[in-house]
């Protein structure tokens, strides 16, 4: 077996980049690289996005809080957490503090981060930060972006649960937050 390498043995060279597209929703760039061994890949694509966040909300109840939102990339309703990006001069804790304001109406409570996936790091730049907020309570009304169009319900830990274990959570970095909450603060319900 051979000797491990260090990072910095493994990186790539970059040795130009140009934007391809630059819009709002969707930042690509072409990159030529060079690997370690020598190979030059002359096409090799990155999608740029800003920082994401999502939120494991549980009410004072111990109820968690979750969305239904359409998804055009997979034509589906998709049954998530809260989630958005980090805007400019915001924290990942800031904007998930806001983003479960705007979209579901509750705040407060503690908040402790879960864990940092990344979507995508083959291709994609961004970082996702996930957090747990416990005893959070209902106390404005929902401020929904232009584009969004959401509707958050409550569900008990055991049937949040059953739903994760049955594969209603398609989006993986909410999936994966709420398995680490399961595994670490439910252990009642993961047998």
């Amino acid at each position: 077996m051979k000797k491990q390498r260090t990072d910095e043995e493994m990186m790539w060279k970059k040795l130009s980049s140009e934007y391809i597209i630059q819009r709002p929703w969707l930042t690509a760039r072409c990159d030529k690289v060079e690997l370690p061994n020598g190979t030059v890949h002359d096409e090799y694509y990155v999608l740029e996005y800003p920082t994401w966040i999502n939120v494991v909300a549980e009410t004072e109840e111990g109820m968690l809080v979750l969305e239904r939102q359409y998804r055009h990339g997979l034509q589906i309703v998709s049954t998530e957490t809260c989630a958005g990006c980090v805007e400019e001069g915001e924290t990942p804790l800031e904007a998930a503090k806001r983003e479960l304001e705007e979209e579901t109406g509750y705040t407060g409570g503690t908040w402790e981060e879960l864990m940092v996936v990344s979507p995508n790091p083959s291709i994609m730049n961004n970082l996702c930060y996930c957090f747990l907020a416990r005893g959070v309570r209902l106390t404005s009304p929902t401020h929904f972006d232009k584009t969004e169009d959401i509707e958050s319900f409550l569900r008990t830990k055991q049937q949040t649960y059953e739903m994760l274990q049955q594969g209603e959570f398609k989006q993986a970095m909410m999936a994966a937050p709420l398995w680490k909450y399961f595994t670490l603060y439910c252990k009642d319900i993961v047998r």
